[in-house]
């Protein structure tokens, strides 16, 4: 990590490949967004939306483990959409990743797209303490859209036979299912494991608009090995850009 100016730092993913300028004392980058990245069934010549792009993390991961794929990002918040493309061209992706103001209320330009993919806020509203920092706040907390109207503007913004993948919480699972269930199908669930033996706390969530196969989970991905260490299959993905496989249909 890395200061900048302006109150925002630069940090690496990827062992130092990709570089991430964002808010010094926002809700920072974390792995849900690598691992998000990693499990959207992209191809080079697909077109991918990322809803609620924030600082374009996921965008840029997907960007990077899929050559000659095009993400757009949307988010409502200016400022982290002007970090976003500052880091699309730091990376040298501008040609295939751009970012624009957007809200997941309205319909998002240049839909339908071949996949969408989104990192909610995790809290609904009234549900413990909202953080005093707006961005904060706007990203852990739903303070206007619920998960519900997250999961309507991906399947609005989808192609018939897309993909819908989600990283959320493991305790709001039943929420995210009954969503998707409503115009997709064919869902398959990844639990995030901390390490051997705990329950996981994340889920990754992926769906196909229109299918209609039957719902798969699978084994938990473990992220840490009981020393701490990080285990192999997520070291794989998070410094080396891997693809995550989540089962069922892609």
């Amino acid at each position: 990590m890395t200061a900048a100016a302006g109150g925002t730092t630069v940090d690496t993913l990827f062992d130092g490949r990709l570089a991430i300028e964002q808010p010094e004392k926002a809700d920072r980058v974390a792995i849900d967004a690598v691992f998000l990245a990693a499990a959207v069934p992209a191809q080079g010549g697909d077109r991918i939306l990322d809803l609620g792009t924030g600082v374009g993390s996921a965008a840029l991961c997907l960007a990077f483990r899929v050559p000659g794929c095009t993400v757009v990002g949307i988010d409502r918040r200016a400022e982290v959409i002007a970090l976003a493309r500052a880091n699309a061209a730091r990376a040298g992706f501008s040609a295939r990743v751009s970012f624009a103001p957007g809200d997941v209320a309205a319909p998002v330009a240049g839909a339908p797209f071949d996949h969408v993919m989104a990192n909610p806020p995790y809290f609904r509203a009234g549900r413990g303490r909202v953080s005093p920092d707006p961005a904060r706040a706007a990203a852990r907390t739903e303070t206007g859209a619920t998960l519900a109207d997250w999961i309507a503007a991906a399947l609005a913004a989808v192609r018939a036979g897309g993909s819908i993948t989600f990283i959320h919480l493991a305790e709001r699972l039943d929420e995210l299912l009954g969503g998707l269930s409503r115009g997709a199908g064919s869902i398959a669930v990844l639990p995030l494991v901390p390490k051997p033996g705990a329950a996981a706390r994340r889920v990754l969530v992926r769906a196909v608009k229109g299918a209609a196969g039957e719902t798969v989970i699978a084994p938990g991905l473990v992220l840490h090995e009981a020393d701490g260490r990080s285990a192999a299959a997520a070291a794989a993905v998070l410094r080396g850009g891997a693809p995550v496989a989540l089962g069922g249909a892609p």
